[in-house]
C-alpha cells in the first residue's frame, strides 16, 4: 500500500503500524535536551485504540472532543484515539498550570461553538477540571476524561469505525488574529492530500528525521510536526514551545544531536537563534543534515533568513534548506512552497507601484523598493488565483489583488456557520462564474509561476489615496532604534476627520537606554522623534500617534502572531501600558 492509496488517517496509523511497528516514531524531550517518553509506531497504535475504545464506551461518536493537554505525547494519542473512534478532534491551548486564568476568552468562545460534550486531558489538569469549569461556562455541560491513566484491556473491546475520505477529522479554531475564532472543519480527505503535497514538496521518506517545538494545537505544528512524521513514516523528536522560548539554542543541538533533516517555525524563530545564540555556542552544532527549514505563518522577512545563514552558515547550514511556504487553517496547511532543492526566491518591487496595487521592479538604484520572498509555487491540483477583492475578477499580470485558493486541501467550511463559509469558502469568479474558491484575506501576486504575499486585506491602511502594508512600516520603525524589540512594533489605522491615518505601537526594551532615570524619560521621547522621521523618510507618512511599551505588551494569538486590530482595540480604549506617547496635534 502507497500512502495515495489511504482513506483516513486511520489507515496511515495501522498501516505502520504492520509494517514499522517497533520502529520509533516520536521522542519527547523533556526540558528540550533528554529524551522521556519514546513511542514506536505500534506503541502509538496501541495507545489510540485504547483511548478510542473507551470513546466508544461513552457513544461519543459525532460528538466534538477538546483536547487540553500540556507539551508531550499524550496529546496526539488523544488526537488519534478520537479519530479511531469517529469522535471530532478539537485540539485547544491547554490552561496554564499556575495561571489557569489565561487564554479563558478563547476556551470559552471553542467551548460554545464547537458545542464541546468532552473534554480529554490528563489527570493533573483533568483534576482542576471543576476550578477550569467555574472559569469557562461553555464547558460546564462536558464530561473530563483523563486519557493517560486508562486500562490497557480497552484495546480488545475497539471496533473499526466507518471511516470515509469526506468524514470530519477534526476542528482547526483559526489563530483569532483578525477576529472571534472559527472551527475550520477539516476531512481526513483534506488532511491526507495536504499531507501528501507537503510529502511530495519536501521529498519526505523514512529516512527523514523530524525536529519540532511547535505547539501541537497549532495547524503547523500539528500537521507538519506531528503528522506529517507519521504520514511518511519517519521519527520525530519534539519538545516544549517553552523550552525552545527559554533557550533557542535547544532547537538547533536537537538538530544536531539527532540528524534532524525537516524542521521549521514562523520568522520570529530564526530570528530568534540569531539574537539569542553567541557566537562561542555556535561551534558546537553540526547543522548539515537539515534539507528543509521550512518558515510560514507570518511574513517572511529576507533579512531574518539572511542573518540566520551567516550566523549559522559555519555550523553547515545551506541557503537551499529554507523553504518559505504559505499556508493557512483553512487550506489544511500547506498551499505553497518552492521546490526540494533550489534556492529561494526573492524579487525587489517599487513601493510607489504597491501602493497602487502594482507589483512592478524597480526602474534604478535610487528608486525605492521592498524585498518580498516567495513562498514557492503551488501543485497541479491546486489552482492559486489572484482576484480583486471588490470586483471579483481575475487581476492582470503583474497586479496585486486576493488570493484565491481551490483544490483537495480546502476544507469543508467553518462549523456551524453557514453564512461566514458561504462567505469565505464560495465565492466564484464574476466574469466567468468559475469556483467555488476560498478567499484567502491575504493580498499578493504571481510572478513566473512565483506566489508573492504581500498582506492581509483587513490590514492594509489607506492614507490619501495611497496603500501601505503594516508589515512594512513595522520593519522600518524596528530597525530605527536599538531599544526596539524584534517583531515587537505593531501598525495600524486611525481614524481622523479628514481620513485614515497611521499609528504605531512599540515594545521597548529599557535596558538599552543609558543614564538615571530622567534621562532615561528624555531618551524615550527621543526615541519617539527617531520613530516620526524615519517612517516620513522612508514612507512619506506623517504618523498620527507613537506608544512606548514594555516587552510583552503586543497582543498576540496563542501561536504567536501580531493581533493588529486588537492592538487598535486597546489603544482605542486607552487599556495600554504605555511608557511614552506622542499624538500629533493638528494645527
Amino acid at each position: 500500500m502507497t500512502t495515495h492509496e489511504f482513506r483516513s488517517l486511520i489507515e496511515v496509523l495501522r498501516f505502520r503500524a504492520q509494517v514499522q511497528k517497533d520502529s520509533l516514531v516520536y521522542t519527547f524531550l523533556r526540558d528540550g535536551e533528554t529524551p522521556s517518553d519514546v513511542w514506536s509506531f505500534g506503541e502509538l497504535d496501541r495507545r489510540s485504540r485504547v483511548i478510542a475504545a473507551t470513546l466508544q464506551k461513552l457513544n461519543a461518536r459525532g460528538e466534538r472532543a477538546l483536547l487540553l493537554y500540556p507539551a508531550g505525547l499524550e496529546f496526539i494519542a488523544a488526537f488519534l484515539g478520537c479519530l479511531y473512534a469517529g469522535v471530532v478532534a478539537v485540539p485547544s491551548y491547554p490552561p496554564h498550570p499556575t495561571r489557569p486564568g489565561r487564554h479563558l476568552s478563547r476556551l470559552q468562545a471553542i467551548g460554545r461553538d464547537a458545542t464541546v460534550r468532552l473534554v480529554l486531558a490528563t489527570q493533573a489538569i483533568v483534576a482542576h477540571a471543576s476550578i477550569l469549569v467555574k472559569l469557562v461556562s461553555t464547558l460546564a455541560g462536558a464530561r473530563w476524561l483523563a486519557t493517560d491513566h486508562l486500562a490497557d484491556e480497552a484495546t480488545d473491546t475497539w471496533q473499526e469505525s466507518v471511516i470515509n475520505p469526506e468524514t470530519v477529522a477534526f476542528l482547526q479554531y483559526t489563530s483569532g488574529s483578525t477576529g472571534t475564532p472559527r472551527g475550520v472543519v477539516v476531512s481526513h480527505a483534506n488532511l491526507l492530500h495536504n499531507l501528501a503535497y507537503a510529502q511530495a514538496c519536501g521529498k519526505n521518506d523514512t529516512e527523514r528525521v523530524g525536529v519540532s517545538w511547535l505547539p501541537a494545537y497549532h495547524d503547523m505544528g500539528l500537521i507538519e510536526g506531528l503528522l506529517q512524521p507519521l504520514f511518511s513514516g519517519y521519527p520525530a523528536y519534539l519538545m516544549s514551545p517553552a523550552a525552545f522560548l527559554q533557550r533557542p539554542i535547544r532547537w538547533l543541538q536537537a538538530i544536531s544531536r539527532f540528524r534532524g533533516t525537516n524542521s521549521g517555525g514562523p520568522n520570529f524563530a530564526y530570528d530568534l537563534c540569531v539574537r539569542k545564540i553567541p557566537p562561542e555556542e555556535r561551534d558546537s552544532l553540526d547543522l548539515r543534515s537539515w534539507l528543509v527549514a521550512y518558515s510560514g505563518a507570518e511574513p517572511i522577512r529576507r533579512e531574518t533568513l539572511q542573518r540566520f545563514v551567516e550566523a549559522f552558515g559555519r555550523c553547515g547550514f545551506r541557503e537551499d534548506t529554507f523553504y518559505p511556504a504559505y499556508g493557512l487553517a483553512e487550506a489544511t496547511l500547506l498551499v505553497s512552497t518552492k521546490p526540494f532543492g533550489e534556492m529561494p526566491v526573492f524579487r525587489a518591487v517599487d513601493v510607489t507601484g504597491l501602493a497602487h496595487d502594482r507589483a512592478m521592479a524597480p526602474s534604478g538604484p535610487d528608486v525605492a523598493s521592498v524585498i518580498l520572498p516567495s513562498c514557492g509555487r503551488f501543485s497541479s491540483a491546486t489552482k492559486v488565483i489572484i482576484v480583486n477583492p471588490e470586483t471579483h475578477r481575475l487581476c492582470a499580470p503583474g497586479e496585486v489583488g486576493e488570493v484565491w485558493i481551490s483544490g483537495p486541501s480546502v476544507a469543508q467550511g467553518y462549523w456551524q456557520r453557514p453564512a461566514e463559509t458561504e462567505q469565505t469558502f464560495r465565492a466564484y469568479l464574476a466574469e466567468t462564474g468559475d469556483g467555488p474558491f476560498l478567499r484567502t484575506g491575504d493580498l499578493g501576486f504571481i510572478a513566473d509561476g512565483e506566489l508573492f504575499v504581500t498582506g492581509r486585506l483587513k490590514d492594509v491602511i489607506i492614507v490619501r489615496g495611497q496603500k501601505h502594508y503594516p508589515q512594512d512600516i513595522e520593519l522600518t520603525v524596528e530597525q530605527s532604534h536599538p531599544a526596539i524589540q524584534p517583531g515587537g512594533v505593531a501598525a495600524f489605522a486611525i481614524d481622523t476627520p479628514s481620513g485614515e491615518s497611521v499609528g504605531v505601537v512599540v515594545e521597548i526594551d529599557r535596558r538599552r537606554l543609558t543614564g538615571t532615570r530622567g534621562r532615561k524619560a528624555r531618551d524615550l521621547h527621543a526615541m519617539i522623534g527617531v520613530v516620526r522621521e524615519t517612517v516620513a523618510e522612508q514612507h512619506e507618512l506623517q504618523l498620527r500617534t507613537v506608544v512606548l511599551i514594555k516587552p510583552g505588551g503586543l497582543p498576540r494569538t496563542s501561536s504567536g502572531k501580531l493581533q493588529r486590530l486588537a492592538c487598535q482595540a486597546h489603544y482605542r480604549a486607552g487599556s495600554l501600558a504605555v511608557l511614552a506617547e506622542w499624538v500629533h496635534q493638528p494645527a
